[in-house]
């Protein structure tokens, strides 16, 4: 099997690399083009686009044998947020039958050779369908797909490789959940201003900020969105850094902010835990994070949480190996399928769920059209 290699090994230090690397730590159909993706518990659409046709998922393992490996992006298995997603899907995978071969994680500003060494970790391991969570993945993941076309790839957040004949390109409409949230923190403030709190100002992020500032704006023109990022590119620290969005939003509850939604990975715990001392609200992210068991003494303060389900787009990859049929192309989960949405725990906005929910009827028909650019 060929493999990409770094910089560092075709400099002849493939010994040293290779050392580090080993301390570390339903039926779908094919597509090349971009394709609707079945959300909530479908699997992903045919290449026709129609989600209505979705099969319903079941795991278990198909005609095709697979070993999936994973590569997690910053924080890992455990950051509460859409790694987590991603290892509850491993973990269905696995309780049907499924081989994992491995679960590694990014380190903090690690250089994208890397990421290369991790990717072929997994392909010596002998996985045949591996996943990389984050865009941050990208130019790594298209060198080691084109020297290993016989193993077929995911990568969530990112379409760049969408021309790859062995890639799947998992993405999501991120801004539209987004938009919904805004409209719950639009009529749950009782003071006009809300905030935003980024993990690192990258357009990733910067959709869920567009998608809120602008749910937030129809609900209540009179409104004000303070948008804040932990950090800034190429420090990706941002999405696991609880102190620092602790730090943050405090500093924006005192100025008289009574909702913040945190778009940061496991930084939002410290937004959360701001939220609780300063008798306010924070929205989650990605997972429903009113009931994440790490966040129990602070859940009464989670209004609600933007609902991402990575799970779903990575069972769906991963079913599609087990049927032979592995998927490829861009695959997009939005409001339309279930792939993005909010949470109702808690019940805190009881009171607002026809007026969500009248938006998401908005988004889905064409009438409104969500922002997922800032400006």
């Amino acid at each position: 099997m060929r493999r990409a290699r770094s910089f560092s090994l075709l400099a002849g230090l493939a010994a040293t690399v290779l050392a580090v690397a080993a301390c570390s730590s339903p039926s779908s159909t094919s597509s090349s083009g971009t394709t609707t993706a079945g959300g909530g518990t479908t699997s992903a659409a045919s290449s026709s686009g129609a989600s209505g046709s979705a099969t319903t998922s079941g795991g278990g393992v198909g005609s095709t044998a697979v070993k999936v490996g994973l590569a997690y992006d910053i924080g890992g298995r455990g950051d509460q947020s859409f790694n987590d997603l991603a290892a509850k899907a491993l973990d269905e995978a696995k309780a049907n039958g499924i081989e994992i071969v491995g679960e590694l994680t990014a380190g903090a500003s690690e250089p994208d050779s890397a990421k290369v060494d991790r990717l072929n970790q997994l392909v010596d391991d002998g996985a045949t369908e591996i996943v990389a969570v984050g865009f941050a993945y990208a130019g790594p993941l298209g060198e080691v797909a084109k020297a290993n076309p016989d193993v077929n790839f995911a990568i969530v957040d990112d379409a760049s490789l969408a021309s790859e004949p062995n890639v799947a390109s998992l993405t999501f409409a991120e801004e539209q959940g987004s938009y919904l949230v805004g409209v719950a923190a639009a009529k749950k403030s009782t003071t006009g201003k809300v905030g935003f709190i980024g993990g690192v100002n990258t357009p990733l992020i910067q959709k869920f900020q567009a998608g809120f500032e602008a749910g937030v704006k129809a609900t209540n023109p009179n409104a004000t969105v303070t948008s804040r990022y932990i950090s800034e590119p190429p420090d990706f620290s941002g999405f696991n850094d609880p102190g620092k969005g602790e730090t943050i939003a405090t500093g924006m509850y005192n100025d008289g902010n009574d909702v913040i939604f945190a778009a940061a990975g496991g930084s939002g715990a410290g937004v959360f835990k701001a939220a609780k001392a300063a008798g306010k609200w924070g929205i989650g992210v990605d997972s429903d994070q009113y009931n994440i068991s790490a966040l129990a003494d602070v859940k009464d303060s989670i209004l609600t949480s933007m609902l991402k389900n990575v799970d779903v787009a990575v069972g769906d990859f991963i079913r599609s190996g087990t049927n032979g049929a592995p998927l490829t192309g861009v695959k997009v989960y939005d409001l339309k399928n279930d792939g993005v949405g909010y949470s109702t725990s808690g019940g805190f906005i009881t009171d607002y769920v026809a007026d969500i929910d009248a938006a998401k009827q908005k988004i889905i028909s064409g009438e409104v059209t969500v922002p997922s650019t800032v400006g």
